[in-house]
């Protein structure tokens, strides 16, 4: 991959943590921000798909009962937990 030059003012106790990393793993500062900058984009990436397939079962009418979730959540960590609910509010354009 083609790797352009790229410059940018961070605060200084950020730099020296980004120095005291590339040290530690023996990496390139540029290196450790690259990869942080392109994890960030990444989970931003996923976290607006992820809102917009939610908007979207919004529209059609698409939802989980307030009791369905509550149960789940109570059960969690214990030995009869439940599956993740399943819609149980459907409009009539569902």
């Amino acid at each position: 991959m083609t790797t352009v030059p790229f410059s940018m003012r961070i605060e200084e106790e950020l730099k020296a943590n980004l120095n005291q990393e590339a040290r530690r793993v023996d990496r390139p500062a540029s290196y450790i921000a690259s990869r942080a900058i392109s994890d960030y984009l990444e989970r931003q990436k996923w976290e607006r798909e992820l809102l917009l397939g939610r908007m979207e079962e919004a529209k059609a009418g698409v939802f989980v009962s307030e009791d369905r979730v509550t149960a789940w959540v109570d059960s969690w960590f214990t030995e009869t937990e439940l599956p993740k609910p399943e819609a149980d509010i459907l409009s009539r354009n569902s």
